[in-house]
């Protein structure tokens, strides 16, 4: 536990903004996953998530000794959003690129791999993304913490957007 203290402080430490529970959007439920090697980011997130006010709902893995398949945990993180018991979802690993694709595969699943704020903006206002992935390998852990709050509190635009989603949407169907 002391540890997990320890990760989530270093998060907010070093981030000189504050991020704050989106109210706008009506987010207050998370899906989280990761595979063992993103594990403890994950717990770090999961922290941060929590004392910033979201429901966090922990898919796993719950241990980072335990070789674990991606896929898994990204199915799972998916079904929870589609369900409606999620709002949104977060899932990690090394890269971000398999978890991202596995994701898509659930239908109602617009996942997006995100590296910047410039690209978690546009996965948000233009994509309508329900499900964030992130590469662990490639980011600090208080550039994750940033990108995750900076993703759940940003609104989708709707509007000239709209007739893109139906269409990306249409596929499943197809």
């Amino acid at each position: 536990m002391r540890n997990r203290i320890y990760r989530y402080s270093y998060c907010l430490r070093s981030s000189n903004k504050k991020y704050i529970m989106n109210t706008d959007d009506q987010v207050k439920r998370v899906a989280i996953g990761a595979d063992h090697g993103s594990f403890d980011s994950k717990e770090m997130l999961k922290a941060y998530l929590e004392t910033v006010g979201y429901k966090i709902v922990d898919v796993g893995t719950f241990n980072s000794k335990e070789k674990v398949d991606y896929p898994d945990f990204a199915v799972a993180v998916s079904k929870k959003v589609v369900s409606g018991e999620c709002e949104r979802g977060i899932m990690l690993d090394a890269a971000g690129i398999g978890s991202s694709m596995v994701c898509n595969k659930v239908h109602g699943i617009r996942a997006a791999l995100c590296w910047s704020p410039q690209t978690i903006v546009n996965s948000r206002e233009h994509n309508n993304a329900n499900v964030l992935t992130m590469g662990t390998a490639q980011h600090k852990p208080e550039d994750i913490c940033a990108m995750a709050a900076l993703w759940l509190k940003t609104r989708f635009e709707g509007g000239r957007h709209w007739p893109r989603i139906n269409k990306m949407m249409s596929l499943e169907r197809d």
